[in-house]
């Protein structure tokens, strides 16, 4: 029966990314990736950055970091947002919860259940301490500041309970060191969505200095924090990380002083413009239905302390037991022992697959006064990783004048949706430092050995065929390109598109035949059509439905 199909092509001019890949068995490929872009191009300094998900709706991602300019002077927190998973940014360099002029930078940020977003941030004179703000239209308004603490401190780190089955479903947490003596971990939490806060509570009474807390939340309520212990003298590195653990929201604490000890590094980068850098903890909790439910995974920037080299590495500590014990440490990068490359400034996430994803700068690509982007992803609980540079281009670090010797952010960050890892860092190729990402699609990584990209364009048979009531139809592209996958009758009237979106060159898997996909159309047996068109190239196929 002839077909009567007419299609339209809509072609996407995007540059792809070869990625190095590496894992443990040295198995080598490459593999196509989305362009890299600036979520918010501006001429003010972007810094130090941070991303979050909405757990409401995943196509609204929240980030931040600081935002510097020196003539005139302000020091604030950008305000960037997407609400259509990514398509387009909108925002502002300048949060804008009054009072404004006394902003002081250094962010926290997180969405709580009601889609509430919350910033932290430190305050200038007069008004010193911790700050926040919240905003229930995604961003465009803020409240005026509520002050959380008083206390001279660190940046806050900021997360919140977004499991329903949780007994403090909702609630979000605060926690930051206070920069005085004992220099202590300290918390405080809101269940109204940051227009009340807790008391501050002390969490540990250290013996060492204490820097760098971060906080995460478990599967069953537990609340996580980790922290650096420092020598007592400058430049103040880490020896070893701190950690503690609340099943009640934080009215009680376990705490161990030395979970596991570190070599940190601490310091200025004398091959990278002499910057600044740290190898303070960053800690996650495996939330997933997964086998691994409830591991605590910790990594760090080291050196000199094995399995680290005498070059800065990502180390990974890991404990299945709620934090009781802690694994030996695991080398994360993947490249030869001290081989002079640099590793640093790591962040972790685990993703829906409980997989451990990890971004980092690395100059293994490069020459040594540069860096790259790369994730390493584990998908074993960390025993194997493979490794992918996610950056297309390099930049040279160097310091912002005027802010602290070295200083250019101190942190990066990642998180993910359903369908996407977001990685978000910093570079100043641009001139000045602007907030980067590369949203890299599950199935160009989400697989144990990476193979090649297509390099054909082909349309496959579905199968089963004959089918009843669902069928599976796979493709593959070998370039990047709108897609459109469409399911026609005899007749040639269409009757679903299974794909309408832009992808990049890989293997691609789609059921046909589910009620929700076809908007409960009662279909009857009888041959079918589904057709793939991208970049010029098209193919047909026939079904079989049987009922």
């Amino acid at each position: 029966m002839q077909n009567k199909i007419i299609f339209s092509v809509l072609l996407l001019s995007l540059s792809t990314l070869n990625l190095y890949a590496q894992n443990t068995t040295n198995k080598i490929s490459s593999i196509i990736m989305g362009e890299n872009y600036r979520i918010y191009p501006s001429s003010v300094t972007q810094t130090e950055v941070f991303i979050v998900k909405s757990p409401v709706d995943e196509n609204i991602l929240f980030s931040s970091g600081n935002t510097l300019n020196f003539i005139p002077f302000f020091i604030s927190e950008g305000i960037y947002v997407t609400t259509n998973g990514g398509d387009s940014w909108q925002g502002s360099d300048t949060c804008q919860g009054e009072p404004i002029a006394f902003h002081g930078g250094d962010p926290g940020i997180t969405i709580d259940k009601n889609g509430t977003f919350i910033i932290t941030r430190l305050g200038r004179s007069p008004f010193a301490g911790l700050f926040s703000h919240f905003s229930t239209d995604n961003g465009q308004t803020w409240s005026f500041q509520k002050a959380i603490s008083t206390d001279d401190l660190e940046r806050a780190a900021i997360t919140t309970d977004a499991i329903t089955t949780s007994p403090f479903y909702g609630r979000t947490y605060a926690a930051w060191v206070k920069l005085s003596t004992p220099f202590s971990l300290a918390f405080a939490f809101t269940d109204d969505g940051a227009q009340n806060w807790s008391e501050p509570q002390q969490i540990n009474n250290p013996i060492n200095r204490s820097a760098g807390g971060d906080i995460t939340t478990g599967p069953n309520g537990e609340v996580y924090v980790s922290w650096a212990g420092l020598t007592d003298t400058s430049p103040f590195k880490e020896i070893f990380v701190g950690f503690a653990s609340s099943s009640n929201g934080g009215v009680n604490w376990n705490v161990t002083e030395n979970a596991f000890e570190v070599n940190g590094i601490t310091g200025v980068l004398a091959n990278k413009g002499n910057i600044r850098v740290n190898g303070l903890p960053s800690i996650v909790v495996d939330t997933t239905d997964g086998t691994r439910r409830g591991w605590i995974y910790i990594v760090t920037g080291q050196k000199d302390l094995a399995p680290a080299g005498s070059d800065p590495d990502i180390i990974l500590n890991r404990s299945t037991d709620g934090g009781s014990t802690w694994s030996p440490a695991i080398r994360v990068n993947q490249d030869a022992i001290n081989n002079g490359k640099t590793q640093y400034f790591p962040t972790v996430h685990v993703d829906k697959f409980g997989a451990i994803d990890i971004i980092y700068y690395d100059d293994r690509n490069t020459t040594n006064d540069s860096s790259g982007v790369f994730l390493a992803r584990s998908t074993d609980g960390g025993d194997n990783w493979t490794e992918f540079e996610i950056s297309d281009h390099n930049y040279k670090p160097v310091p912002i004048g005027g802010l602290g010797q070295g200083y250019q952010g101190d942190n990066i960050d990642i998180t993910s949706t359903s369908s996407k890892i977001w990685p978000v860092w910093m570079d100043n190729s641009t001139g000045i430092y602007q907030i980067w990402t590369s949203p890299i699609e599950f199935l160009t990584v989400d697989v144990e050995d990476i193979t090649p990209p297509p390099s054909s364009f082909e349309l496959k048979q579905n199968y089963p065929n004959p089918f009843n009531p669902i069928t599976k139809i796979g493709y593959q592209i070998k370039e990047q390109g709108f897609v459109s996958l469409i399911v026609y009758d005899a007749l040639g009237n269409e009757l679903v598109k299974l794909v309408d979106e832009h992808k990049i060159p890989g293997y691609y898997e789609v059921e046909f035949g589910n009620a929700n996909l076809l908007k409960n159309k009662n279909l009857s047996s009888g041959i079918y059509f589904y057709r793939l068109s991208v970049n010029g190239n098209y193919d047909t196929k026939s079904m079989v439905l049987i009922k």
